[in-house]
């Protein structure tokens, strides 16, 4: 092991020893090199003569750019825009997200966080998670309806054992009664569980009401009390898009977060959804834990080795992607622009369920619960969903998405108000098609 890591590993160690059993082999192995980066950005402290340290071209004192490039990007410099990004991520990006992951959630108030480290969107976030903390046949425990690419990242790449639960009671709410059965039965014969929880959820459109997710808080903890170690992993990355009143308004990483020694609490989230920018791939990774010495140095650690896993995947994050946040988030319009955009995803929601309640759909489907999000579900009583799907496609010109052979997803984020009437009466026309 080199002794970086050893060197991390104590600190995280003397913090809380829960924490290193947690972590994967891969983790525990994961540092961030001091070689030519700290060189580098010693040089770019001092050396006020000549530095030739810079793995960039220079022309003149800046950064070297190509006008046929830099005719595409206005209002920032070369200098903010096609130079490396730290593995870490941009500092002052990092100080900002985590000020708002703040003043999103105000449980957090009084809990102490890790700084966010810049991933590659929410994807490349899941996926460094799963190399500090998941190990091969960890138990990762999921909804029976879930966004795939959770298979790719922990069964195919590092797996992992994937345990469903029915995500959905009968009345309608989520099944706080099937997750804490299947928690507690893996917790039986595990030494350590991994929770994903994701909300507002991918591909059902369904956020946890506040009683739930006080439920599902509540059981955690207990189990953590029982001596099972629980890492919670929360995909936010729908975060904030919210249409009801009874849903929980904040991450429920906000709740977990320092809960007990035994459970620590991941958040992943970022500005492709939030913030609509869904192509610059600006994610982050944040750590919440219970910790007996100085928070500061032990999340310090967790972040070296967090970014030492950026740095041994994809080097770092878009300079560029990150300076546009950056600036966007800055900018005193920023909540303006915001809010409208909420304003129109809001509406078509309400447009949907509105849709939905005319009682003709009963006999061809039945509608999934959703408050929250971009997408919504349906489930097919009379036909099955690929043959309807390609029915549609083909015969109306109306694309969605089949999951299995009852489901269909349909994105209202990308539907017009207008074409949702027209929408499910041609796929009603579909069914009574096939039928």
């Amino acid at each position: 092991m080199n002794p970086l890591a050893k060197e991390l590993n104590e600190v995280i160690e003397s913090g809380n020893p829960n924490l290193m059993s947690m972590m994967a082999d891969i983790g525990k192995n994961l540092f961030f090199p001091k070689g030519i980066l700290a060189q580098s950005a010693e040089a770019k402290e001092k050396a006020h003569r000549i530095n030739a340290t810079i793995g960039i071209a220079k022309e003149g004192n800046a950064t070297m750019a190509l006008p046929s490039v830099m005719a595409s990007i206005q209002g920032l410099p070369a200098e903010q825009a096609l130079t490396y990004a730290p593995s870490f991520g941009l500092m002052e990006l990092r100080k900002v997200w985590k000020a708002a992951i703040y003043e999103k959630n105000p449980s957090l108030a009084g809990k102490q966080i890790s700084l966010p480290i810049v991933t590659n969107g929410i994807t490349h976030g899941i996926s460094v998670f799963a190399d500090m903390w998941v190990d091969p046949n960890d138990v990762v425990i999921l909804p029976d309806m879930m966004w795939g690419n959770y298979n790719l990242i922990l069964s195919v790449r590092k797996h992992a054992v994937i345990k469903h639960f029915k995500i959905f009671t009968e009345s309608g709410g989520y099944n706080t009664d099937a997750l804490e059965q299947k928690v507690k039965e893996e917790a039986k014969t595990k030494d350590k569980i991994i929770v994903l929880l994701n909300f507002p959820h991918n591909p059902t459109g369904y956020a946890l009401t506040v009683a739930e997710a006080d439920r599902i808080v509540k059981m955690l903890k207990e189990v953590a009390e029982s001596g099972t170690q629980v890492i919670a992993v929360i995909d936010d990355a729908y975060f904030g898009l919210f249409y009801e009143d009874d849903v929980l308004k904040e991450s429920v990483f906000a709740r977990l977060a320092g809960l007990h020694p035994n459970l620590m609490a991941v958040k992943l989230d970022g500005a492709t959804k939030e913030n609509y920018v869904w192509g610059l791939r600006v994610g982050f990774i944040t750590y919440g834990c219970h910790i007996n010495t100085d928070p500061a140095k032990v999340y310090d650690a967790l972040e070296r080795k967090t970014a030492g896993a950026v740095r041994g995947n994809i080097s770092n994050a878009s300079h560029l992607s990150q300076s546009i946040v950056l600036a966007s988030m800055k900018s005193p319009d920023f909540a303006a622009e915001k809010q409208e955009k909420y304003n129109i995803l809001e509406a078509r929601a309400k447009k949907v369920k509105q849709v939905l309640a005319d009682p003709k759909y009963k006999a061809a489907w039945d509608v999934y619960p959703f408050n929250s999000g971009y997408f919504m579900c349906i489930r097919l009583k009379t036909v099955k969903a690929e043959p309807l799907r390609v029915h549609l496609l083909n015969n109306y010109g109306v694309g969605l998405i089949s999951l299995g052979e009852t489901d269909l997803r349909v994105a209202f984020s990308c539907l017009e108000e207008a074409d949702v009437q027209v929408l499910f009466d041609t796929v009603l026309q579909g069914v009574k098609d096939l039928s």
